[in-house]
């Protein structure tokens, strides 16, 4: 090869060498433009969904992702944040006849055989029912809520139609406690009876669940509440009990408790019996606990000026064929003090005459004793009602709470209506933020809201209340014990039993209102059966026990001020 033909193929490949590399410099300038219109068309596409949303005011829904994050319903807690209901996965115990492929042979053992080696598991097990169960080839539920170490014993038991599909239960860590509060979850996924009814919705909203929801419940109040509640209508060998806790300015629920009571974790036959409400939905003749409401607007109406003016007291009162008694002679006169004190139907039954009905009346309308009462639950009852028209005689009756029947929740509010300064607010079941509580509508004079406070007082200290009494709590109320209607007039033997309290009387914060029903003269007792003897003692218990938990200390250097009234009550001067 000549000088010249190498010096033209160094020449090529030179050329050749530029071409290549001139080419992958384009190629890569092309990827490197293509990479910047992406990012383009990204940020064009971000910015244009950013006008979107800024001008539509659009928020873009959750993801498949986040809501699978979120739990399938909503936790519900008290005022603290203690867990009352919330969601939790477990096993259920599942019947499948098609899992061996032959619906005539399902099981490998006898159906009587499976189901004692489910008894082993769970006790309470019916073995007939669930021997019946699995011979009738139907798919279907055996139980709903399996330990995962149960679910370990199911599955040793070799039967592959035992299947134990992981599903998501509704779990209540306080057992029954705030049973009649909360309500339970049906096999539907939707809320029955309380608050889980109410709040359905809230808790299962995709938007909403996420976040707890706080009751007004006090979990430690409510606590004490039903262990006071269930040991004295054990104590009485009373049928049912009732108790609320209710803050006098909020109308906030701070706990509440209907006996007996059932357990939302299982639901029977029995639960099902027990889960009428007798706190917010059974109306009651609730007795002498209404004198004090009858005096106080007495009082307002200015019929009541004079508290030493003295009423006779000594023989009945008769309206037309009818006498209003009182259970003995207490005196030949009482004066307003007095009345209260010994609780006389005949003094209370002559400041209503002197009232008139229109005015008692309109009080108890401005009570809401003529409407439901004012509270979330859905199972509230409706008052027996006298009427548009009230004679002389039913107006006397009304006056100590005879011939008007209401719940337990009605009287509560009344009570904190008159001693908070006469505002009568809504009862509610949710926690409200400071500032939050409703103005509500005035019944009262304040004036007249003080001095009932020192009456009531004076009840606890002097008359059917002392043993509602507790030291250094102020604690302020009055008796009721009616006899329940039933055929023929009025069953001598059976009485409700209620006690209206507030506490402390010099600065009132909570009203406790407790109710037996049909409580029996015990030991417990002194073989009595009126409110003195059963109710009133619960109150004197429970107080001491929540009072701290609520802020309430005590202190047995302030009190009420009674001077202005002691005088007007014999012994009761020092």
């Amino acid at each position: 090869m000549n000088t010249m033909t190498v010096s033209t193929a160094i020449s090529l490949g030179r050329v050749q060498l530029f071409t290549i590399r001139q080419r992958s410099l384009n190629t890569a300038r092309m990827r490197v433009l293509w990479v910047a219109l992406g990012f383009a068309f990204l940020a064009l596409v971000a910015i244009v969904r950013i006008g979107f949303l800024g001008v539509t005011g659009s928020t873009t829904s959750s993801t498949s992702l986040e809501e699978a994050l979120l739990p399938p319903r909503g936790e519900i807690t008290d005022r603290n944040g203690v867990a009352l209901a919330r969601a939790f996965p477990a096993y259920a115990l599942w019947f499948n006849p098609n899992a061996l492929g032959d619906p005539d042979n399902p099981l490998v053992k006898s159906p009587e055989e499976v189901a004692q080696a489910l008894q082993a598991i769970f006790p309470d097990l019916d073995v007939k029912e669930t021997a019946a169960r699995l011979a009738s080839g139907k798919a279907g539920y055996i139980r709903r809520r399996v330990l995962p170490e149960d679910a370990n014993r199911v599955h040793d038991i070799g039967e592959l139609a035992l299947e134990l599909p992981q599903e998501t239960d509704r779990h209540y860590p306080q057992g029954s406690m705030g049973a009649h509060v909360l309500g339970y979850v049906a096999a539907d996924g939707h809320g029955r009876v309380g608050m889980e009814q109410v709040l359905d919705k809230h808790l299962t909203d995709p938007a909403t669940r996420g976040t707890p929801v706080a009751l007004s419940i006090d979990l430690r109040a409510q606590g004490a509440l039903e262990d006071e509640l269930r040991r004295g209508m054990l104590a009485t060998n009373a049928m049912g009990a009732a108790g609320i806790v209710l803050d006098v300015d909020t109308g906030e629920v701070l706990a509440l408790a209907s006996l007996p009571e059932f357990d939302p974790n299982r639901i029977d036959a029995q639960g099902e019996k027990y889960m009428f409400n007798r706190v917010t939905n059974q109306v009651y003749e609730l007795g002498s606990t209404f004198k004090p409401l009858t005096v106080a607007a007495a009082i307002d109406a200015g019929v009541v000026r004079d508290f030493g003016k003295r009423y006779q007291a000594n023989r009945p009162l008769e309206i037309g064929r009818f006498k209003i008694r009182d259970s003995h002679t207490i005196g030949a006169s009482l004066n307003v003090p007095e009345t209260l004190i010994h609780s006389s139907n005949i003094v209370t039954a002559q400041i209503a005459d002197e009232l008139g009905s229109k005015r008692l009346r309109q009080t108890m309308i401005d009570l809401g004793m003529n409407e439901r009462p004012y509270i979330e639950l859905p199972a509230r009852g409706h008052p027996i009602w006298p009427g548009d028209n009230w004679p002389r005689l039913r107006n006397m009756t009304v006056s100590y709470g005879h011939g008007i029947a209401v719940t337990p929740l009605h009287l509560a509010s009344a009570y904190a209506a008159m001693v908070n300064g006469g505002v009568w607010r809504p009862a509610t079941l949710r926690k409200l933020e400071p500032g939050e509580a409703p103005r509500g509508r005035r019944v009262f004079k304040a004036s007249t809201s003080s001095r009932m406070r020192q009456l009531l007082r004076m009840i606890a200290v002097y008359g059917t209340g002392r043993n509602a009494d507790a030291p250094g709590y102020r604690v302020g109320g009055k008796t009721g014990s009616a006899e329940k209607p039933g055929a023929g007039g009025y069953r001598k033997k059976s009485l409700v039993s209620t006690f209206a309290a507030a506490f402390p009387m010099d600065r009132p914060r909570y009203v406790v209102v407790i109710m037996l029903d049909e409580p029996k003269g015990t030991t417990a007792s002194s073989f009595q059966r009126t409110a003195a003897w059963n109710a009133a003692p619960i109150v004197g218990r429970l107080v001491p026990r929540i009072g701290p938990m609520l802020g309430v200390r005590p202190d047995n250097t302030r009190d009420i001020d009674l001077s202005d009234l002691r005088p007007l009550v014999p012994g009761a001067s020092e």
